[in-house]
Order: structure tokens, then sequence, then C-alpha cells
């Protein structure tokens, strides 16, 4: 019997580089101590990033580029922890990824938040309010990640379940999960372990005990999906509160060894 799953990463987190963040104690030094702390082996630096040759960035996005996000490089190590260098892209409303095939390998973990329904007027379109249209695009945003030429082996779906989808929405962010049926979810994520892209577990999957929440997930397991944990930490504060998170998380869907998602083995 495969042992619990071991909290031993944190492949979701953002330096002061994220203009979300710009906290200057966010360092890299600074999260490399996080990870040499908590007893983790890996931590992954994930700031927000739109390739320049793609076009299409949102003001805020654009300049968030190549070279703004590789500034914290190189980054620095331990003998005790592995730090890495990934990054964070979005997806538009006209389904675009925001990264170009030249800049693919230059990270060695990326994440997409397809869940960021709360760019109006670059992620969706003003008149997406309704919880079903929400509920249909984030379901074709999936779709249309996992029918594109990725590196899957190395990428993973950030904050699956965020709260960021219910802004400026009719309904919240259950009732956007609720309008998705459990065959649709076991189609999406029978697609998501078939392609070998990992599921984070996030420090915002409020109130874990929730099966509104944890439903998709408890699908996502039950259809072969792997998981990693991601504090998506801005600040200082937040890395003392994800061990909690993480605990809660894997103690919902009962976890083991065996659902763990590796991108560096």
């Amino acid at each position: 019997m495969s042992q619990r799953f071991r909290i031993d990463h944190d492949l979701h987190l953002h330096s002061q580089l994220s203009l979300c963040s710009n906290d200057p104690e966010q360092t890299a030094d600074a999260l490399l101590a996080y990870g040499v702390k908590e007893g983790l082996s890996d931590v992954c630096v994930t700031d927000h990033y739109w390739d320049e040759n793609v076009p299409g960035a949102s003001g805020w996005y654009a300049a968030q580029d190549y070279a703004h996000v590789a500034q914290i490089l190189p980054l620095p190590q331990s003998e005790a922890c592995c730090m890495h260098f990934g990054c964070e892209i979005d997806m538009d409303q006209f389904l675009t990824l925001g990264i170009s095939e030249k800049r693919l390998d230059a990270f060695e973990f990326i994440i997409v938040p397809t869940s960021h329904l709360h760019m109006t007027g670059f992620t969706i379109a003003p008149e997406d309010v309704s919880v079903e249209r929400r509920a249909a695009l984030y379901m074709q945003r999936n779709h249309a990640l996992l029918d594109m030429d990725l590196p899957f082996y190395k990428m993973g779906l950030a904050h699956f379940t965020c709260s960021l989808m219910e802004r400026n929405c009719e309904g919240s962010r259950d009732d956007i999960l609720d309008a998705i049926t459990d065959a649709e979810f076991a189609e999406l994520f029978t697609r998501v372990a078939k392609s070998g892209m990992g599921v984070e577990l996030n420090m915002n999957l409020h109130d874990p005990e929730s099966e509104r929440t944890m439903r998709p997930y408890r699908i996502a397991k039950a259809q072969g999906c792997k998981f990693y944990l991601g504090s998506d930490a801005h600040h200082p504060k937040a890395l003392g509160e994800a061990r909690a998170r993480f605990e809660a998380a894997i103690s919902a869907l009962e976890l083991s060894e065996d659902d763990k998602f590796r991108p560096f083995v």
C-alpha cells in the first residue's frame, strides 16, 4: 500500500517580479528559504508571463515578458531544496495561449490558470456574466488547452477552482461548478490524465470539506489524474499558511504518493 501523499514541494510561487506581488520581501532567496524551512525538496517560481512573441497581451501582461521574468535568474539553490524556473501563462478570450513554441524549453514548469475568468475584455467578454456562460467558457478553455501541442509532462492546471472564476458573475464559483455535470468533468479529466498534465492543489482551494468545491477533484482522481501542490503565494505571510491548506486538501481527497505529479523526475 502506497504511503500518504507527502508535502515535499510547492510548484506555484510568485516573486516580487509578478506585478500582483511587487513585494520587496518576496525574493528568490526568501522562496528558497521557505522551501528549506518546510523540508521541501522542490520549489518553483512561476511568475506571471506573456510571451512578447505572442500578439494580444493585455496592458498588464505586456510588461511581464521574458526579459522581465528572467531577471530572477540565476536562481539560488540549496543541497536540501532545488529551485526551478517556471511561469504562469494565461489564455485570452480567443483561446490564444501566451507562450510561443520557441519559449517552451526556457521553463522547467509551466502552469495555466484556465479559471482566470475575471479579466473582462481580455480573458472574457463584457457580456459573459451568466453562470451558464461562465461554465461553458470554463470547459471550452480547458478543452482548447488540451487540443494544443504542448509539453504536458511539465505543465499543470493552476488553481482549478479559483474564486476568480466568479468575478463579475451573476452567481458564485460553486454555482459555476454545479452547472458542469459529472460526465462533463469525467470527460475533461480523462483527457487531462491521458495528456500527462498535473492538477494543482492550491491554498485557495477554499473549504476542502465542501463537496461542491471538491467534486471536480474527486472526479479527477477517479479518472487517474496526478496532483501537485501549489501555494500561489504572492507575499511571505501566505508561505506560512500553505502547509495547513495542503494538509486539508490531501486529507479530503485521501491522496497517496501514487497520486503525485512528478515533473522533475
